[in-house]
């Protein structure tokens, strides 16, 4: 009989599932053979269906008539967590929205192991909220309670960047002591680990683990940067009003560039405002865009055209950002060089993040053998050589960009209910 447990990795941006057949991870395919599902949910108003992964991008970018949630891991720990969401006639609260998405997970791990699933290892950030213990608890707190809704019984947590190292591990062939990084949608873990064939078999690896550190930006946090930086003074951010003694109020801007705040522009009260702030605007054609731009709900592509770009410019020097609506048509050009200087801050940020992992585990940088990546942001230049930079005679291995930490969660999974 199959093992009924599993382990769960619930992304920012990407979510996976990981199961252990035959004494080897796999994960499980969740839509349409594909076994990473874009953590998003639709609400489609048209047929009143609720759409998880890609249906639910589809529908969005299909221009059906309905309300897109993504990046709702960003919400754990925070002020929007007991915030509500209208939806037709009734509000729903983003935890109830959090524990759909997890519910959908549980149903694709059941139909794979051909029975109920009550036993599970969620992964977590090293931190979901920097520097604030207490919200960080009540960040785990709530995925658990998300999780124990939808009929989870037994339920475990661990680091991602721990679950990172337990997928590296099946592969070293002698000891090493090896810097994790996990970089993905939200956030960025490090974690400092005595890894080997002879160490993997051990039942408590609470010794091996020499550091865990983490800091709370991530792919997003670039994307958001990037659109206020680039996309948002297309609209009229940070230009003046009629008087020319301010800037236009920058609160709507930079929920328009934040995947988790898009859909509070959508509220009555927003266009209302937005409208006082087209009068006093000094550009007011800059400001009927953003109108547009709400009107036909295109605040979830145009992120998506940002994060295009950022991807596009790992490997190119530039990229545009077009936008084709009616009363909206304009594009926007970033170089590589304007992603570097636009999130060169938060690199410093997490570059002292992976500093501090290493001054953790009272060893030097040039005692870093290996170095494992895993995180679709691992693949931004500027951070991958600022990181590597750190370490110079570190191995450099690339793990399973999007699928590493789930592996890991599956292996932990075992080890800790099999």
């Amino acid at each position: 009989m199959r093992p009924a447990f599993g382990g769960i990795d619930f992304g920012t941006s990407n979510s996976t599932v990981g199961v252990v057949r035959d004494g080897q991870p796999r994960l499980v395919p969740l839509e349409d053979g594909q076994v990473t599902l874009p953590s998003a949910v639709f609400f489609n108003f048209e047929d009143n269906r609720t759409c998880f992964g890609r249906d639910a991008i589809a529908n969005y970018t299909d221009s059906v008539e309905g309300r897109l949630m993504r990046s709702l891991k960003s919400v754990l720990g925070s002020s929007l967590a007991h915030e509500k969401t209208r939806i037709k006639s009734r509000s729903i609260g983003f935890m109830e929205i959090v524990g759909m998405f997890l519910g959908h997970l549980r149903k694709r791990l059941e139909a794979d192991a051909g029975g109920t699933v009550e036993t599970v290892v969620l992964g977590r950030p090293v931190q979901f909220v920097d520097d604030d213990a207490e919200a960080d608890a009540k960040a785990q707190d709530e995925l658990e309670s998300a999780a124990l809704a939808q009929g989870f019984k037994h339920i475990a947590f661990q680091f991602e960047p721990i679950a990172a190292a337990l997928d590296y591990e099946r592969k070293v062939t002698r000891e090493e002591l090896a810097l994790i990084i996990d970089m993905g949608g939200g956030t960025s873990d490090f974690s400092v680990v005595r890894v080997s064939p002879q160490r993997a078999r051990s039942p408590d690896r609470k010794d091996d683990i020499l550091a865990s550190r983490g800091i709370h930006i991530g792919g997003t946090d670039f994307d958001r940067l990037l659109s206020i930086a680039h996309v948002m003074p297309q609209l009229g951010y940070l230009s003046p009003t009629k008087d020319g003694k301010r800037n236009l109020p920058a609160s709507y801007f930079i929920d328009l560039a934040t995947w988790q705040r898009i859909n509070l522009v959508y509220t009555a009260k927003a266009m209302t405002h937005l409208r006082q702030i087209r009068y006093e605007a000094q550009l007011p054609d800059l400001v009927d865009r953003f109108i547009r731009i709400v009107e036909h709900r295109y605040g979830h592509a145009l992120a998506a055209l940002v994060e295009k770009a950022k991807i596009e410019l790992t490997g190119q020097a530039s990229a545009e950002v077009a936008v084709k609506l009616p009363g909206a048509d304009f594009s926007a050009e970033i170089t590589r060089a304007g992603l570097e200087a636009t999130i060169a801050k938060d690199i410093e940020r997490i570059t002292a993040t992976v500093g501090e992992t290493i001054r953790n585990a009272q060893v030097k940088p040039s005692d870093i053998t290996a170095v494992f990546l895993t995180g679709g942001s691992t693949a931004i230049p500027l951070a991958r050589r600022e990181i590597l930079s750190m370490v110079p005679r570190a191995s450099v291995i690339e793990g399973d960009m999007f699928g590493s930490v789930g592996l890991g969660l599956a292996l932990d999974a075992e080890r800790k209910f099999g």
